[in-house]
């Protein structure tokens, strides 16, 4: 299996490395109840068979109900700690918890969770459970999945990964905490020196109404990343991914 990542749009990622087939927070439906998909959803070859999927946290924008089950309900869940009772009361029944820290195996890749800093609460009731990221690595190749997360300490534990899919934006024209802008993931490259960057997080979802208003904020995100990463971590090799883009984890 070749060793390579395909952006889907928001977080969702399909890594293909070792012999395991592993899907990022599958966002694969046209709405997520406000937001609508402002591009084509992924063709559904592309998560056909998946082995795994990683959930980074419970967000209605990173844990959709409706595409899991689109997906199966017994395609394999890995969620974080805090998760696995909700995820089996909605009907899922293959569901691992991890916390940061944690690592489990699957076709030969090694998945060790990492701390986000970023809300765990799923609204408008809960549960709450930890917000991660994910480092994927096979045969010395690493991927490292943000999910959801401002630059927190121990971020530089990261360093030296191969491909880091950092979030440069969100699903509407502003942030609230716990999340990086373009400026804010070019300074956390300095932290993780990857090899290179795929820019996600952007440019999927918007509020019903608002690409009429502000369509610039759907493209900006990532031109904006590469420009402040040119200035500020120039050795790493940014790769400008439009949904549906696959390309090679580096070596």
């Amino acid at each position: 299996m070749k060793a390579e990542v395909t952006f889907l749009g928001h977080s969702t990622v399909l890594v293909e490395m070792g012999g395991a087939r592993i899907l990022t927070d599958p966002v694969l439906m046209d709405r997520i109840s406000i937001l609508r998909r402002a591009t084509d959803p992924p063709p559904l070859d592309l998560y056909a068979d998946i082995d795994l999927v990683v959930i980074s946290h419970l967000h209605l924008d990173h844990l959709d109900l409706p595409s899991l089950r689109a997906l199966g309900t017994d395609t394999p869940l890995l969620v974080p700690r805090g998760a696995g009772a909700f995820m089996r009361r909605v009907g899922f029944g293959d569901v691992r918890e991890i916390a940061a820290g944690g690592t489990i195996s699957v076709g030969g890749v090694s998945v060790t969770a990492t701390f986000a800093a970023h809300s765990g609460f799923r609204p408008p009731f809960g549960p709450k459970a930890d917000a991660l990221g994910y480092v994927l690595e096979h045969d010395g190749e690493s991927v490292y999945f943000a999910g959801d997360t401002d630059i927190f300490a121990g971020m530089a534990e990261l360093a030296g990964v191969d491909l880091a899919l950092l979030p440069v934006w969100g699903w509407g024209p502003r942030l609230g905490p716990g999340h990086m802008d373009p400026g804010r993931a070019a300074d956390a490259l300095r932290v993780i020196r990857p090899r290179a960057a795929v820019p996600i997080h952007w440019g999927t979802l918007w509020p019903m109404g608002m690409a009429r208003v502000m369509p610039k904020r759907l493209a900006q995100p990532p031109l904006e990343f590469a420009a402040a990463a040119a200035e500020r971590a120039p050795e790493v090799r940014i790769l400008l991914t439009p949904p549906g883009t696959t390309v090679p984890i580096p070596r």
